[in-house]
Formats: C-alpha cells, structure tokens, sequence
C-alpha cells in the first residue's frame, strides 16, 4: 500500500475500504460472540485508525488503536534512557533497527474473563444481545500492557538475554564477541548491535514468535 492512504474519518468510511475491513477483521479475531453470563456489564468499545510508515514512507500496516482488571503496571522507558541508548549505539556504530508487534497486547490469555460490546459496524443482526468475549487482553484494557511485557520479558530471558537490572525495558545478549541491544517501548521494539548477522536473526526470530511490522533502520522514535 502506498505511503498516502487515508486514514478513515470514522466507522463508515473505514468500512468503504478494503484494507481497514481486512484489519478490522484481523482485531476481531481476538473475539467469539456469547450469550451474556448473568451480571455481565460489557465493556464499551470504539474503532481508533492509523496508519504505520517504513523507513520509506510506505504504509506497512493499518492499525486499530476499553470488570476485573489485574495489575496494570508495565515498565516504561524514559526518554532519557533512549537517548543515552541512541548515543551509545551511535558510539559503537550500530544500526539500530525498528520493530512494532500487531495486536502487542493480544499475545498472552488474559486471566480473567472480560466481555465487550458488539463494536461500531459489527453488530450481529441475528444476535443483538449477545456480547464478545476476548480471548485474549486488548488494547484498551487496563491489565494489557502488563500481560505483554510479561509475555515478551519471558521470550527475551528464554532466548539469553540479560535484562538491564537498571533499565528493566533494556535487555542485552552477548554471542560469539558480538553484542545485541533491545529497547522496549510497549509494543514499538528499538534492536541493533555489532553483528548484522545476529541483529537479522533476532528480527526473524521475533517474526517467528509473534505477528510483526519491521520498520526498517530508526529514523524517527517518540520526537526524538
């Protein structure tokens, strides 16, 4: 897809086009519609579009950006953290990469059973008081971000990486003198390192283990 598709104005327009039916559709995989359990209070749900750019201004992706909630904290980045990482690649000479993982938040089962409404341009004629139930944690769930980042720490950890015992968004992997970095900014993955080889192998490995857009070479993260 070209760099200038339009990003939807609402429901009714995302719905005139093929691409955002495709990813609309994608999200709602996540889902089986139920007979509402007694007591249920589904949650509310909306449709929030974007589009994701490459290195080359290609767009990559359409993207889809709502009770019992576990915990919700997730380690984040500072900016200065990333900044001090963009310095010292630059020092070394690495060429950092980019990486963002669809559905970041749908990759492990939640614990808890939550319930949603039908979303905007999805509603069941057949079945109007029915309700989804997610299969997995979704994006505008509080808990989300926790399940994920426990979900890629433990693949991180697995595959040898040493977590950073300042920086618990940080980690690193030593191999044959080689040295990789992986930056973690919720579901936007910075990597680089010494090896071109290795740092290839990890962007294969991660699209091996989970659905992922690779952005190509860093150009542009959080205004930095």
């Amino acid at each position: 897809m070209e760099g200038n598709v339009e990003k939807p104005r609402d429901v009714s327009h995302a719905l005139s086009n093929p691409n955002w039916v495709n990813a609309m559709h994608e999200e709602l995989e996540n889902f089986e519609i139920v007979e509402p359990p007694p007591n249920c209070r589904p949650i509310g749900t909306k449709w929030v579009f974007m589009n994701q750019q490459d290195e080359n201004g290609m767009v990559v992706r359409n993207k889809k950006e709502g009770i019992d909630y576990e915990e919700t904290f997730v380690p984040i980045a500072r900016l200065e953290a990333i900044r001090i990482l963009l310095a010292f690649a630059a020092s070394k000479g690495f060429k950092l990469q980019q990486m963002d993982v669809k559905s970041a938040f749908l990759n492990r089962f939640i614990e808890k059973e939550v319930y949603v409404r039908q979303p905007p341009g999805f509603e069941s004629a057949k079945f109007p008081d029915r309700v989804y139930k997610l299969r997995k944690a979704l994006y505008g769930l509080k808990q989300a971000p926790r399940a994920w980042y426990a979900r890629l720490k433990s693949f991180l950890l697995k595959s040898g990486f040493v977590m950073s015992s300042i920086d618990k968004i940080l980690f690193l992997l030593s191999r044959g003198g080689d040295t990789l970095i992986v930056q973690i900014y919720v579901d936007d993955i910075i990597f680089g390192g010494s090896s071109h080889a290795l740092v290839s192998s990890f962007g294969e490995q991660m699209s091996r283990e989970f659905e992922m857009s690779l952005m190509g070479e860093l150009q542009f993260f959080l205004g930095l």
